[in-house]
């Protein structure tokens, strides 16, 4: 594009392709981006061409609207417009399918991205491996020990559990049998009875005696 020609080939060529009425405005949006072309350059271009002939000009309002000059396409007659819708059908079932696809491409592609790379993977087994080997060597540091208990023994400290265990509740039994007997000429709570007497209870110290 030339510095003289101002865009108005370039804007010729692409009204000429898209066969559409746009704006200016549209226009520019449209085609600044790739080609740099201004504002003002775009609005002079097009009133240029329409004033040439090259382009058809309606006016809305106080919109201008231009479009392709029709007199260059051909006639279409009602077969080539089916032929066209049935194309343009084609082609949106191949759109929706391709989008469809673009979309599974796009999960598996972000599920590949957040799993674990073939590098992280040999760190992690090796890491793995090394930790598992450490419990392997404390199980078998555990099932070579001397000092295991007998079974005798454990049968001796689960009977003195037991033995504690009831003593244990035969003296609470005895002790709230005697703060009981003191309440009934008491003229206060059983709670002001104990914190004058300075007694915690079990519950106070939230323990209770083994079940047996």
């Amino acid at each position: 594009m030339s510095k003289k020609d101002n865009g108005t080939s370039l804007i010729l060529a692409y009204l000429n392709e898209k066969n559409r009425p746009y704006s200016a405005q549209d226009v520019f949006c449209n085609l600044q981006k790739q080609h740099g072309l201004g504002k003002t350059a775009v609005v002079k271009a097009m009133e240029l061409l329409a004033l040439e002939g090259k382009i058809k000009e309606k006016t809305y309002g106080k919109q201008k609207i231009y479009f392709a000059n029709q007199d260059q396409f051909k006639d279409v007659n009602d077969s080539d417009l089916k032929a066209m819708d049935g194309q343009i059908s084609e082609l949106g079932a191949e759109l929706q399918s391709l989008t469809q696809s673009c979309r599974q491409l796009d999960a598996e592609l972000k599920e590949l991205n957040s799993s674990l790379t073939t590098e992280d993977m040999v760190a992690e087994i090796k890491e793995l491996k090394a930790e598992n080997s450490g419990y392997k060597a404390r199980l078998e540091k555990i099932k070579s020990a001397t000092n295991h208990v007998t079974p005798e023994e454990k049968e001796k400290v689960y009977k003195e559990r037991d033995v504690y265990g009831k003593e244990w509740k035969k003296r609470k039994r005895l002790a709230s049998d005697m703060i009981n007997a003191i309440l009934e000429g008491y003229p206060k709570s059983k709670k002001e009875l104990l914190e004058e007497v300075g007694v915690e209870t079990d519950e106070d110290c939230k323990v209770a005696p083994p079940s047996t």
